[in-house]
């Protein structure tokens, strides 16, 4: 590649990396821009009011998200087995961390391959090893949950209404994580995230087992947020750490640019000086040749 095309792409290459989202760079364009809009005349007629009247109607003639879970027939010498007051409700949410547990692997899936790519080096932040073991801790999490639903008498592939808002909730996060574009630390911000509503729905889960009276899912429940107890602090704790290590770098590497700068500055003054005290010797010596010329 020719040194004109490698000056291109690094002049292309550093327009696109410029931040040049805030109005404030260019205050006189901004002033425009804000004109602009003052004078720009509404399309149609009617404010947000008619919007708001219209969105209601949406609202109330909209079907609920999903269905109640489906009943498969499970029976032991002729007696169904499962039967109890609140079951639809327990299967509807068993089915929602068994959505949220699905995308939780995959999410740590995508969070290895990254930081194997990376190849990390960093101390303050995970390890390969530290997230693969999450990661099969994920899916324990997912194997035990499908089999709560098969022992209650549920479909454990059907999808739950609470299963459908939590895929839709999940899908951002992963987005995140996926992004080639990411680094470490903004990827684990988006696992933060993902472990606190994981964290809350293994607690309400083993709470509304409790409620119920199913005392075995109940334990197993609870030795599962415990579990996820753990990766929230792990997770919590590399952010923070990778962020103050960030912050620190940034301050260091403003402390050298300034020193530099100073450094610089200094050779400059040191430069110009020399080249004074050469300009005043080479001054008086040609006036002294001059001198003896009259004589």
């Amino acid at each position: 590649m020719e040194t004109h095309e490698m000056d291109v792409l690094s002049d292309s290459k550093q327009e696109i990396l410029g931040n040049r989202t805030g109005i404030m760079t260019n205050p006189e364009l901004s002033i425009e821009m804000i004109e602009g809009a003052k004078q720009t005349v509404p399309s149609s007629q009617g404010d947000a009011t008619e919007m708001a009247a219209v969105k209601a109607e949406y609202i109330e003639e909209a079907v609920p998200i999903g269905s109640s879970p489906v009943m498969v027939e499970v029976s032991e010498n002729g007696e169904s087995v499962g039967q109890f007051d609140g079951l639809a409700v327990l299967l509807d949410k068993l089915g929602e961390r068994l959505a949220f547990e699905r995308q939780g692997t995959r999410l740590y899936e995508a969070f290895l391959q990254k930081c194997e790519s990376l190849t990390l080096e960093d101390a303050s932040g995970p390890s390969v090893e530290e997230l693969r073991h999450i990661c099969e801790e994920e899916l324990e999490h997912f194997h035990l949950l499908q089999n709560a639903i098969t022992a209650l008498g549920g479909d454990a592939t059907v999808q739950t209404p609470s299963a459908d808002v939590a895929g839709v909730l999940s899908h951002g996060v992963m987005q995140v994580v996926s992004d080639p574009r990411t680094t470490i630390p903004q990827t684990l911000q988006a696992m933060l995230t993902a472990e606190l509503v994981d964290n809350d729905g293994w607690q309400m889960l083993q709470d509304l087992a409790a409620e119920l009276g199913q005392d075995d899912l109940e334990e197993q429940c609870r030795k599962a947020y415990e579990e996820e107890q753990e990766h929230l602090e792990k997770v919590r704790d590399w952010l923070t750490s990778m962020t103050m290590d960030e912050a620190s770098g940034s301050t260091e590497g403003l402390d050298a640019e300034i020193d530099a700068s100073e450094e610089e500055e200094d050779i400059r003054s040191a430069k110009a000086s020399t080249r004074s005290r050469k300009s005043k010797s080479s001054g008086s010596s040609k006036s002294k040749s001059k001198k003896k010329k009259k004589r």
